[in-house]
């Protein structure tokens, strides 16, 4: 940006131009030929009289205004947005889960008020954090626009004339010809067209320039920096995010009611959730069976119908991990699966109070599970009272071994080869009508009696499917069905920067690739009838930086334009000399 564009500037008008830099006739003589080949605004210099210092409320708030738009700044406030992201990615956010956040705070009471004091649970809407946002955007925006203007005015403009003295430039050839001076130049000004270079013929030269891509992939590389800053604020204010589990044979309406857990931007309208629903069909799991990777999944994926749309036509598709379902703007991404044992509840009566499939919580690799299965309404006991039954669950896919749940039983492979369930029976109040959210794999038992055995333990009993549990003194039974459903989670996220941001991505690498390895460069050709009658040809080149390819360039035009406007045969040895030389 400015600072250190406009210090290549001044060593590009200054060192290049002459072998003395600090001779102030060579930047004379140069004049417009060797004004600045980028759009970097130049370095104000303020002096002062008597020693005291000049600058008033304009003159300090422009030096404020370049300080902020300059390179420097601009890399410090870069570095400072990326720094301030680390504590987002290893502190739990409240944007992203609430209840790792509260958990984190439980864990770490001492660190906790100074992470509240410094909205490290909120870095990325923290005060600090928006303060290096905006001052960033700023900075770019100050900088990008008045040099997007003078670019404008320069790709409308022409190159300048030659200077008067050509051989004070860092690359210089001469020969003498027989062709005309006229004839000299139009060969010159067709060469240097067709390669490309914008090129005219003012006074006795020809005057042409290259690399505008240089300056324009600078610019290109600011503006996709501010598309990607743009892009990243669209998504956090109108983005939304849940999650949901679902059951096989069980769907999801894209509506807030559906959701486990949304979480939004806070421009974010409800009412523009996309309307669309999917039904999942099959979970397909398959896992390798042998070797070191025993138990790695191979197949992974989830079979649904959907509808894009209120009253749109239902199509089949399948969701695997990181190939998400895309509908009308948002994606449904698989993210995790366990198991759901069908089991029966019946009471003293024999009368079914619960039938269906019951989702647990996997805690391992072999997806050995854990949950609760709980009967709020329809249960009576022996006496005809209303009350709540729960049982706490554990289930393994493939049975291990071992006898009493959690504790002992295990799994040894996560496919439904071998399905076992623990059961442990409880009787009371759930607490679910306390109106205080309750974790569903959780079975509080603070308002409940366990059920006894004979040795006058909690009842409990590891089932096989088809086996059935009997409560005591006829309250009941729960049966594990022959039927082991399998569930899946997914993540429906609707992020509407994420285009923008892959473009600014490949913006700015295409950029910063052109402004590293494009040259701006300038070239004369001058051709002038000498003392004794015989055309004189000179040619020169300025680059904005020093570069061994100028040179090069230079004799490569010198050698074709040689052909067409060939040595005096007087000049032979002066010529040999000049081919390639530099002064």
């Amino acid at each position: 940006m400015s600072d250190t564009d406009t210090e290549k500037d001044k060593k590009g008008t200054e060192g290049e131009v002459g072998r003395d830099r600090t001779d102030p006739a060579d930047a004379r003589e140069l004049g417009a030929a060797g004004s600045q080949l980028s759009t970097a605004p130049r370095e104000e210099r303020y002096e002062s009289v008597g020693g005291g210092p000049t600058l008033g409320i304009i003159g300090w708030a422009r030096w404020f205004w370049r300080q902020l738009t300059s390179m420097r700044v601009a890399l410090i406030l870069l570095f400072l947005l990326s720094l301030g992201a680390i504590p987002g990615s290893l502190i739990p956010q409240t944007s992203v889960d609430e209840l790792k956040v509260q958990d984190f705070k439980d864990r770490h009471e001492t660190l906790t008020p100074i992470y509240d004091k410094l909205q490290l649970f909120d870095v990325y809407s923290s005060v600090w954090f928006s303060a290096i946002y905006i001052l960033l955007f700023i900075s770019l925006i100050g900088c990008i626009v008045p040099r997007t203007w003078q670019f404008v005015g320069q790709l409308r403009g022409r190159p300048p004339g030659a200077p008067k003295r050509l051989t004070r430039l860092p690359a210089y050839t001469t020969w003498r010809t027989t062709a005309e001076p006229e004839d000299a130049r139009t060969a010159a000004l067709a060469i240097l067209k067709k390669r490309r270079f914008r090129a005219h013929t003012v006074g006795d030269a020809v005057a042409a320039e290259k690399g505008y891509l240089r300056e324009a992939g600078n610019l290109i590389f600011h503006i996709s920096l501010i598309v990607m800053l743009l892009a990243f604020a669209a998504g956090q204010l109108y983005k939304s995010e849940g999650g949901k589990l679902v059951v096989e044979g069980d769907g999801f309406a894209n509506t807030l009611t559906q959701y486990d857990d949304f979480r939004s931007g806070s421009l974010f309208d409800t009412n523009d959730l996309a309307p669309f629903s999917f039904r999942l069909d099959k979970f397909v799991g398959t896992y390798e069976r042998n070797g070191p990777q025993l138990g790695t999944p191979r197949t992974y994926q989830a079979n649904i119908h959907y509808t894009d749309g209120a009253e749109g036509e239902e199509r089949k598709s399948v969701i695997k991990v990181n190939k998400p379902l895309e509908v009308d703007g948002s994606k449904v991404y698989l993210i995790g699966h366990g198991y759901a044992p069908v089991v029966t509840v019946r009471d003293g009566r024999d009368e079914v109070v619960f039938n269906g499939a019951v989702p647990l919580l996997p805690i391992d690799s072999n997806v050995s599970s854990t949950g609760a299965i709980k009967v709020m309404d329809g249960y009576r006991d022996k006496n005809g009272k209303k009350e709540q039954l729960g049982f706490a669950a554990f289930f393994v896919p493939t049975y291990g071994g071992g006898e009493g749940g959690a504790n002992k039983m295990f799994s040894r492979f996560p496919a439904l080869d071998f399905p076992v369930l623990n059961v442990g029976a409880y009787h009371g109040s759930l607490g679910v009508d306390a109106g205080m959210p309750q974790n569903v794999y959780q079975l509080d038992t603070r308002k409940m009696k366990a059920f006894k055995d004979a040795k006058g333990d909690v009842l409990k009993k590891t089932l096989l499917p088809g086996d059935k549990l009997t409560l005591p003194d006829g309250a009941g039974s729960i049966t594990f069905e022959k039927d082991v459903k399998e569930w899946a989670t997914f993540q429906i996220s609707h992020q509407p920067g994420d285009a923008w941001a892959l473009a600014g991505a490949v913006g700015a690498i295409g950029g910063l690739a052109g402004s590293l390895f494009i040259q701006r460069r300038r070239v004369w050709v001058r051709a002038v009838r000498g003392a004794d009658g015989v055309t004189v040809v000179e040619m020169a080149g300025l680059g904005r930086s020093e570069s061994a390819k100028l040179p090069e360039e230079l004799a490569e035009l010198a050698h074709t334009l040689h052909s067409e406007a060939p040595s005096a045969p007087a000049a032979a040895r002066e010529t040999d000399e000049a081919e390639g030389a530099e002064k």
